[in-house]
């Protein structure tokens, strides 16, 4: 049985959680147990025999019984455990994501949807990939693209197998997806970009200030990602983001402030989407993956209404993979965004390392 400690239980966590629950009670044997859990200041450690932690009572337990949080015995405590032992990382934190190369060093196997340490300064993700190949550790990080869609995995798949990948292209944001979806279209009815940002907001779909989701950083760590998997070192500050934030806009101190200023620009957005409507195309924010070349970049586009990428509903991401073998696109989508699709390939990640550790 493979040990699990999480940290980070707020909406990704306690998700997973409610899926591992469910795992563990329709299983008579199940694969995994989870001994160790950790907020923000709260950790929760199981016994020292390490025995699963009761789940169903697992937010109670943490508050009621947990100890202030300590990542060093966090990690020792799964470090000393018999059998092997996954640290999850459902947080963004850079400081946690520059800890995974200690982590590995004490034996942990690790999954994670938090971007950081797979996007940000190359020195980290050399030492990660390093020091995982020496000490025969497994990191998964599916969910850091497209929550639960099998984007990582099949590019990985693709590189395996030795196809040549020529171009990879997406709407990586389902923010920024569902924005655009219901800004820029042929048909139906048309309201300013400063409403739709509104609604999305009020309905979860942005972060708590929309300017985190409009200037593209998401997109381009995400980019980042992708070029790394495939052997091009891209860097975030070398690849051209275009910032849809109007440029004014940028400094406000809040996020009120910038809604209420949001108005100003609506004329502009209105333009670009015209222009875009009288050719038959539509607006869509995506992210470039050149292997080969230098194009890599983040920006916002006119499509084709008879392209892929126009027809998207919703939230959802899609992703495409132009390669030797497939010429015409392979291509993803779905759900790239949520709790339980992002739980959902978190706990994908589990079951493919305890199948090459316990197998």
């Amino acid at each position: 049985m493979v040990n699990i400690g999480i940290i980070g239980v707020g909406l990704v966590g306690s998700e997973l959680i409610s899926q591992l629950s469910a795992h563990i009670s329709q299983n008579g044997t199940p694969t995994f147990k989870v001994i160790a859990l950790m907020n923000s200041t709260k950790q929760l450690l199981s016994n020292s025999s390490y025995s699963s932690l009761t789940l169903s009572s697992w937010k109670n337990d943490l508050s009621a019984k947990g100890t202030t949080s300590n990542l060093n015995s966090f990690i020792n405590y799964l470090s000393e455990a018999p059998t092997p032992s996954i640290v999850i990382d459902n947080t963004s934190s850079q400081e946690i994501a520059d800890s995974y190369p200690l982590f590995i060093e004490k034996g942990l196997h690790i999954v994670t949807p938090n971007k950081k340490a797979f996007s940000s300064d190359l020195k980290l993700y050399r030492e990660i990939r390093e020091k995982a190949a020496e000490k025969r550790r497994f990191i998964y990080h599916e969910s850091t693209v497209g929550a639960g869609l099998p984007v990582l995995s099949t590019l990985t798949d693709l590189i395996r197998t030795k196809d040549k990948i020529i171009k990879i292209e997406g709407i990586f944001s389902g923010t920024l997806s569902y924005i655009f979806n219901e800004f820029s279209k042929l048909d139906g009815e048309k309201k300013n970009f400063s409403e739709i940002v509104k609604i999305a907001r009020e309905n979860g779909y942005t972060e708590p200030d929309p300017r985190d989701d409009l200037n593209g950083l998401d997109v381009a760590r995400k980019v980042v990602i992708l070029s790394r998997l495939t052997g091009k070192h891209l860097s975030l500050d070398t690849l051209p983001v275009e910032n849809i934030v109007p440029e004014s806009l940028r400094t406000l101190d809040s996020a009120t402030e910038f809604m209420a200023s949001l108005t100003q620009y609506d004329e502009y957005f209105q333009k670009l989407n015209t222009t875009a409507n009288n050719d038959q195309q539509v607006l869509r924010y995506i992210g470039v993956i050149d292997p080969i070349g230098d194009k890599s970049e983040v920006k916002l586009v006119s499509l084709s209404s008879s392209h892929p990428f126009a027809a998207l509903k919703g939230s959802d991401n899609i992703i495409s993979f132009t390669t030797e073998r497939f010429p015409s696109p392979l291509i993803i989508q779905g759900a790239g965004a949520g709790a339980a699709v992002t739980a959902f390939g978190i706990f994908s990640d589990l079951f493919k390392i305890s199948d090459r550790t316990l197998f």
